[in-house]
């Protein structure tokens, strides 16, 4: 393990959980880098809201013991990780973002949580979120604006953005996230990580300090799911999210690997897929992500999915059609300024729809996945942009309804596989002229997360980011 960097903080996991299992380095170690890490450039991005620099250390402490007595262990064993301050995690805040919510304590872990330490992860942090964990932007009035490492004046995406920049900045290798409408994947891709949304039904989702039940919008297309600076580790971390839990009747127990496909794989690459136009260095990161996927034998051709830009008029339509019933009190209660002021905006692209328009829409997604399913049966991967724009500057989104409106129309490739269930996964290209992140979108059939991530790592292998960033 020569070849590795000095500092542990900028291992990755699956090097890090090796060299634990060998007592090459212990669990203690390798956390107490990444604390002192946080110690040092925290204060600079606000990544993490809440670290757990002692409950942390003593989990390391048991890590290194289990390893001592002999006993088996799991993937992630020592392996210093973050959480999202909108999932549960016993005895400490499930905030999202909201004042009204700073002193929410979680019974229990969520779903999620739980099985992130049963895996043998050691979770360092609590990661910030935009309130109630609906813009593409991290700030919030309780915790404050988290910035990207690449660039303090650009977001570093949301509503995951203090995972990703974490991440990023070398604050664990693996990050926890959430994706509704590209919650891990834009920020992956603000931050130049990885990501993966996976299938609708992979990882189970449940937190016990839920007041109700959420919108059926929720339960069929919000997804948890990990990000990283390497796609291997997405992958472990895939895993170990993927255990199930009986407190989500979604879950499936569907395996992580699949059966061979014919070579060579199809891909479909769309620049544009939603119509609404690209920046030119998300286009060429696009082309460029298919020569490469080329050059390493896949069959690519610029094709166009089945009505992606209907699709993600779909989500928009059951999201925030739902969210204007179920979410408007809670938006005025619980919801800060930028919470607010975006609802507001978002709500001005859905008009209010009636019972029978809603019945039809929900029908209508069921044709929209066959029809992708035969698409696929014969395509099994598409290759679109993540965003059609460069990462933002800080603010657009509450710079009134025109500068909501630039953000929303670039974000459409990301609105149509939350409705389909389908997994996606976000991986780094490389730099834009200004010196930002660029990255693709690799789209793939439900239960085939293994095909996107092989994908991704071909791009990856091509496109080397400097991550951890400083």
């Amino acid at each position: 393990m020569q070849h590795l960097p000095t500092e542990l903080w900028r291992w990755d996991a699956t090097d890090l959980a090796r060299a634990i299992r060998l007592r090459a380095i212990s669990a203690r170690e390798a956390v107490r880098s990444v604390l002192d890490r946080c110690t040092a450039v925290n204060p600079s991005i606000n990544a993490v809201v809440l670290v757990l620099g002692d409950e942390a250390l003593a989990a390391a402490e048991a890590a290194d013991a289990a390893i001592a007595r002999g006993e088996a262990v799991g993937p992630l064993h020592g392996v210093p990780v973050t959480t999202k301050i909108n999932a549960d995690q016993k005895g400490l805040p499930t905030s999202n973002g909201s004042t009204s919510w700073r002193d929410l304590i979680a019974p229990e872990d969520s779903a999620v949580v739980a099985n992130l330490r049963a895996a043998g992860a050691i979770i360092v942090g609590r990661t910030n979120t935009p309130a109630l964990s609906m813009r593409w932007f991290t700030e919030n009035a309780l915790h404050g604006r988290t910035l990207n490492p690449w660039s303090h004046g650009h977001t570093p995406g949301g509503s995951s953005g203090g995972a990703a920049a974490a991440c990023a900045a070398g604050i664990g290798p693996i990050a926890h996230g959430n994706d509704l409408g590209g919650s891990v994947r834009y920020p992956a891709y603000a931050c130049g990580i990885a990501g993966i949304r996976p299938s609708f039904g992979r990882v189970p989702a449940f937190n016990p300090t839920m007041a109700a039940e959420r919108p059926l919008s929720g339960q069929l297309m919000s997804t948890q799911g990990p990000l990283a600076r390497r796609v291997a580790d997405l992958r472990i971390a895939l895993a170990a999210m993927a255990r199930g839990d009986a407190r989500d009747p979604w879950w499936m127990p569907a395996p992580l690997e699949g059966a061979p496909m014919e070579r060579p794989i199809r891909v479909a690459l769309s620049v544009d897929p939603a119509g609404t136009g690209v920046h030119p260095e998300v286009a060429e990161a696009v082309r460029r992500a298919g020569r490469i996927l080329e050059a390493a034998g896949y069959a690519v051709e610029e094709r166009e999915p089945p009505d992606f830009a209907g699709t993600a008029r779909d989500w928009d339509a059951l999201a925030h059609g739902e969210a204007r019933l179920f979410m408007a009190e809670i938006f005025e209660r619980h919801g800060d300024a930028g919470a607010q002021d975006t609802y507001r905006y978002m709500l001005a692209h859905c008009p209010p729809n009636d019972l029978e328009g809603h019945l039809r829409l929900l029908a209508r997604r069921t044709t929209r996945q066959r029809d992708w399913a035969r698409f696929m049966a014969k395509v099994p991967l598409v290759l679109c942009p993540v965003s059609g724009e460069p990462p933002f500057p800080q603010g657009l989104d509450v710079a009134g309804q025109q500068g909501f409106d630039s953000v929303y129309r670039a974000q459409q490739p990301l609105l149509a596989t939350p409705l389909l269930g389908l997994p996606s996964v976000s991986v780094p290209t490389g730099l834009t002229a200004e010196g930002l992140p660029m990255g693709v979108q690799i789209i793939a059939p439900r239960w085939r997360e293994d095909l996107a991530l092989d994908a991704a790592e071909v791009v990856e292998a091509a496109c080397p980011m400097a991550t951890p960033v400083g």
